[in-house]
Formats: C-alpha cells, sequence, structure tokens
C-alpha cells in the first residue's frame, strides 16, 4: 500500500518553517515571472521586512556559517515570491536550478557551502523534487552590501 505524500504546503508546516510575504522590488523588477512551465525568481537578499539581516563579505565581516544562514533566509523570501505568484508552493512541480551569489571577501573560496543553505532547504521541503541544478560565485559587492544574493527557477504546473 502507497503512503500519500504531504503536499509541499503541508511539509512546510510540519517542519515549523515561516515562509514570509513576497518582499516588494527594490528597483524596477517584479519578484516572479511565469513563463509556460517556468517561475522565474528574482534575486532574494537576506532580509525581513526589508531589512538585510547579514551585510558584508563572507570569509571577512560574516562568518561562513552566517552566509549559511543567510542563504536560507533567501530562500524562504523566494518560496514567499513563488506562493504570491502562484498561490499554493504545491503548483510547484520541481527546483530547477539555484544561482547563488556570495558576496565573498578576497581569498574566500566557501561559496558552495554558503549557498547549500538554500539547496539544503530547498531539499528538506521538496525532498526528491527539490535537486537541483545550482552555480554558487564569488561577487565583488551586492546590492545593500548583502552577504548573499540567490535567484531560483522552478518548474511548476
Amino acid at each position: 500500500m502507497e503512503v500519500a505524500q504531504l503536499s509541499f504546503e503541508a511539509k512546510v508546516k510540519e517542519l515549523g518553517i515561516a515562509i514570509p510575504e513576497a518582499a516588494k522590488p527594490l528597483a524596477a523588477y517584479v519578484p516572479a515571472v511565469r513563463h509556460g512551465g517556468v517561475l522565474y525568481v528574482s534575486g532574494q537578499l537576506p532580509s525581513v521586512a526589508g531589512q538585510v539581516q547579514w551585510k558584508g563579505k563572507v570569509g571577512r565581516d560574516v562568518s561562513p556559517e552566517d552566509g549559511y544562514k543567510a542563504a536560507r533566509l533567501c530562500a524562504l523570501n523566494a518560496l514567499g515570491a513563488a506562493r504570491a505568484e502562484l498561490g499554493s508552493l504545491d503548483r510547484i512541480v520541481r527546483v530547477l536550478r539555484v544561482g547563488g551569489f556570495v558576496n565573498s571577501a578576497p581569498g574566500f573560496t566557501g561559496q558552495p557551502g554558503v549557498v547549500n543553505g538554500a539547496s539544503e532547504l530547498l531539499g528538506e521541503i521538496f525532498g526528491d523534487a527539490g535537486k537541483h541544478a545550482r552555480a554558487a560565485l564569488a561577487a565583488p559587492e551586492l546590492p545593500l552590501d548583502a552577504a548573499v544574493e540567490i535567484e531560483f527557477l522552478f518548474a511548476v504546473e
């Protein structure tokens, strides 16, 4: 007998994860665009109520552990944008790609470990459907001096 899998919305509740409302854009763009079966979520900062929580360069001003937390918050903000666009996370079929930018101090090469904060959260929520392609890149500067910015692509129904 097959056991029914929890919906993604139910999984979020079971894990006790709070998904924030979609952040207001900082410039001339929209938080998410749906085209066909793909949802493109604009780069998300590690912000709460419009305030960046981790600023500066990872490896100098921000520890890699805090960079990981910042990436996790970016993913939560992306899910807020996705929910606002789709009405429910249950309309997500698969996480396709995560593109992570880490405001890196010279010589810091731990970008993959930082962006794991986003990737691992997506795995917790979406299971196998959360496995994705990814880039984890160093950036010399990011908007509002954020430690991390991450963009997302989701396959949707």
